[in-house]
């Protein structure tokens, strides 16, 4: 038994835990403007996507996205990426979300996640988390926190899967 248990648990090192949930989860979001979007549907359009769940509060997370909206367009045109941002803000804390938004000039997605159940889901414990996903909605890299620069690495990512 015991092991067993270490053969487990070796292999769940080597495959990492995106193995775990290979697609997105169906589930219904809205989006800053109140409209509702389905997370699948969107991460099954034939082109890659980023989710990157963040918080308005979070400093890492808000170089993350402000580092990825100064390359959003050129990785568009290079990749056709979809990017899609997630905010874990609670209720009483999202007339944050939209100003915030728009005042760093985010052009891609902003959904709202305020009771967390996409990032229950998704298994994402703490934020900047950020998702790669193949054009099929399958999981391909995912990273938790935010380095200065990381967005080279991911575009390399993208250039691959596109």
């Amino acid at each position: 038994m015991k092991r067993l248990l270490i053969s487990l648990a070796i292999l769940l090192s080597l495959f990492g835990s995106q193995e775990l949930y290979a697609q997105i989860p169906n589930l219904t979001l809205r989006d800053i403007n109140g409209k509702s979007v389905n997370i699948q549907q969107l991460c099954n359009s034939g082109k890659p996507t980023i989710i990157s769940f963040f918080a308005t509060w979070c400093k890492p997370c808000l170089r993350e996205l402000n580092a990825i909206a100064d390359v959003y367009d050129d990785w568009q045109d290079a990749t056709g990426v979809n990017i899609i941002a997630v905010s874990i803000d609670r209720a009483q804390d999202v007339e944050k979300v939209k100003p915030l938004v728009d005042g760093n000039n985010w052009d891609y997605l902003v959904l709202l996640d305020t009771n967390n159940e996409l990032m229950r889901q998704m298994q994402v414990q703490a934020v900047p988390h950020l998702f790669v996903i193949d054009g099929k909605g399958k999981i391909i890299e995912q990273h938790n926190g935010y380095t200065d620069g990381e967005e080279t690495n991911l575009y390399k990512t993208l250039l691959r899967i596109k």
